[in-house]
């Protein structure tokens, strides 16, 4: 049974879907004025990895990410660089497929873009203003928040201590200072639409409100997105949205954690962040993946190279597990008489994921798996396809299809079937030296095959080595 932490009703939940075996599935993606950081890259990568099990569990999964073109954030960028609005969001948002297809995130069934769906907006906005929600005072249109009885429902803020509290400019267009913006009037030199209200722009949190009903009607699934979103983002497209159709916007709300530095949010306005594309250079998906899925989505995760060289290490067991099956098969038997059962590991991965999408959990039972594969292995001279098929069909369907950190028939940089055999040959040589206390030829041995980018790693189960560049 698989069950949600929903930050809704603040409780784990079990999973039931609107209509059975599909899921609609809604998170807030970038706004496209500038290259995503890393912070960005674990809420686009965790949904990734909820999208993924939740298609492994068989559910026809209909995926929606936006893409906030219109902003004031854009605006302001185009304005720095002397370009327009127009010319900034196209090319943030090609930088932004670039990177999320090099982080292996999957392809979202639609990316609506806000300046695609300005008529959707507008008619929302109508319908929250003929129903008392909004008003338009000289072409600025506000949503009042008093009217909405539920307001602060997601978030847990009451409305009298939000007003005692806040710290707001001083808007004499508001008729409260927490009432948000529906349509801005426009302004010289910003972009603009025609509207009932006159010449002006979206706020941004009407938008989603209006590409999520466009899309998955006005009562979907499963919302998600980072923290820093359940106030006011996600509090205002509730009250927007239910407020227009009278219907449960959303059923189930997931929030991921913040990425930190030193204890500390990463985001662009602290300045203390790195993008993906300057993490990529250092390291791969796969371990930035799996550096991720080492912790649970909901939960604070500190930022550091020790931790992702870590998880650059557990990639490499992961990896040499699989290129030592793959090596097997070549010339594996058809039948034996050994057996290696993988259904323990996979109801353990399964009650994993199903107990709030667990990945930490899920992580440890695929090192658990590779431990207990490499024993098996090395304590069976011939094994048979079956057996090695069964260890590869585990892994090709946690650690790839669902986490997305491994592709089990990728080639390795070196498939030389030669140089293979020499290297595990210098591994025996190696191994005979140790025994013999030659220590002086086995660590010349280690270094020099390091130098020629070839990593040995000594464990119980024996030594193995990672080909991290070739003739170097």
């Amino acid at each position: 049974m698989l069950t949600i932490y929903n930050t809704l009703t603040k409780t784990k939940q079990e999973f039931k879907p609107i209509t059975p075996n599909e899921v609609k599935m809604y998170i807030c993606g970038p706004t496209v004025y500038d290259y995503f950081h890393l912070g960005n890259a674990r809420s686009f990568i965790m949904s990734d990895i909820i999208r993924r099990y939740l298609e492994y569990k068989k559910y026809n999964v209909k995926f929606v990410m936006n893409l906030t073109d219109v902003d004031d954030k854009i605006i302001k960028k185009a304005n720095e660089e002397g370009k327009t609005s127009t010319d900034v969001a196209e090319f943030y948002s090609k930088a932004f497929f670039e990177d999320i297809e090099k982080l292996k995130v999957k392809r979202a069934t639609v990316n609506p873009k806000a300046t695609a769906h300005m008529q959707e907006i507008i008619d929302l906005i109508k319908q929250l203003e003929e129903k008392g929600f909004a008003y338009n005072n000289n072409g600025d249109v506000f949503y009042n928040v008093k009217k909405f009885d539920g307001y602060g429902k997601l978030s847990g803020k009451n409305i009298e201590d939000l007003e005692s509290g806040a710290r707001v400019e001083i808007n004499e267009s508001k008729r409260n200072p927490l009432d948000f913006s529906l349509w801005k009037k426009a302004k010289p030199n910003e972009p603009y639409w025609e509207s009932p209200w006159g010449k002006g722009r979206p706020g941004w949190h009407i938008e989603c409100s209006a590409m999520s009903c466009k899309h998955l009607g006005e009562s979907f699934d499963i919302h998600a997105g980072g923290n820093d979103l359940i106030f006011p983002h996600h509090e205002n497209e509730i009250a927007q949205s239910e407020a227009a159709t009278g219907k449960t916007f959303s059923n189930y709300w997931i929030h991921f954690g913040f990425l930190n530095i030193d204890n500390e949010k990463m985001s662009k306005s602290l300045g203390n962040f790195f993008t993906t594309r300057e993490v990529l250079k250092k390291y791969s998906a796969g371990v930035i993946r799996l550096f991720f899925s080492q912790t649970h989505y909901a939960g604070p995760l500190n930022y550091n190279d020790s931790l992702l060289e870590a998880s650059k290490k557990g990639l490499e067991k992961i990896e040499n597990l699989v290129h030592r099956i793959n090596e097997l098969l070549k010339t594996a038997i058809d039948k034996t008489a050994v057996d290696f059962s993988s259904t323990t590991y996979k109801e353990a991965f399964e009650n994993a994921m199903d107990d709030d999408f667990n990945t930490s959990k899920a992580t440890a039972v695929i090192f658990d798996y590779i431990k207990e594969a490499n024993r098996f292995l090395d304590g069976n001279s011939s094994v048979g396809k079956v057996e090695l098929n069964s260890i590869k069909e585990f892994l090709q369907a946690t650690a790839q299809n669902v986490l997305g950190i491994i592709d089990v028939d990728a080639t390795p940089q070196s498939d030389n079937g030669l140089e293979q055999s020499l290297i595990q040959l210098l591994i025996n040589l190696r191994t005979d030296a140790k025994k013999e206390k030659n220590f002086q030829l086995s660590d010349k041995i280690r270094n020099q095959l390091n130098d020629l980018g070839v990593i040995l790693q000594d464990s119980k189960e024996g030594t193995t080595y990672k080909i991290t560049s070739v003739n170097s």
